[in-house]
């Protein structure tokens, strides 16, 4: 997903709660949006087809966790499955991107938040703000892809050189 300015909406999945972003390419920043609070799947798909409609995203990005050696655990198959199903549901591309330590970095930001009086509204809630580190990881991806060197550094590496909190592969959705 390169070019122009997109509009991505990123999502950080739970069986109870899914944590909702929104982010640009252009200014490569996310910031927390909402929790979606249903255990219906039909409602909670279309809570997130409101948000799809009202912001007009140009793709979706999905949080695909991890254990901490990168092996998959219970909840892994499941934000891969809700990943199929909004790309099968809205007809947008969705990437799914390694949220390793996200939960940890997003709690630090909200207790950062409230320590200084600033939290308020979704920015005070660990899912979106989850969301929105795992769409910064996202963007930060982008970035560090667009500043390779003549030193053909990878990508991993070049997350390290450029500093950027990008914890693993990008990588397409893939039907299966």
């Amino acid at each position: 997903m390169t070019g122009p300015q997109q509009t991505l909406l990123g999502f950080d999945f739970g069986a109870r709660r899914i944590g909702v972003a929104i982010g640009n390419t252009l200014t490569r920043t996310a910031r927390p949006l909402q929790i979606v609070r249903e255990s219906v799947v039909a409602r909670r798909f279309e809570r997130i087809g409101g948000l799809v409609r009202e912001w007009h995203p140009d793709a979706l990005v999905v949080g695909r966790p991890l254990h901490p050696d990168g092996r998959a655990h219970a909840v892994t198959a499941a934000a891969e499955r809700f990943a199929r199903q909004l790309n099968g549901r809205f007809g947008l591309p969705v990437e799914l991107v390694d949220e390793r330590y996200s939960t940890v970095e997003a709690r630090s930001r909200v207790a950062l938040a409230r320590a200084g009086g600033t939290a308020t509204g979704p920015a005070d809630d660990d899912d979106a703000m989850a969301a929105a580190v795992i769409l910064e990881q996202y963007l930060g991806g982008l970035q560090c892809r667009g500043r390779r060197s003549t030193r053909k550094r990878s990508i991993r590496s070049c997350s390290v050189h450029c500093g950027i909190a990008w914890r693993g592969r990008i990588s397409p959705l893939s039907r299966r």
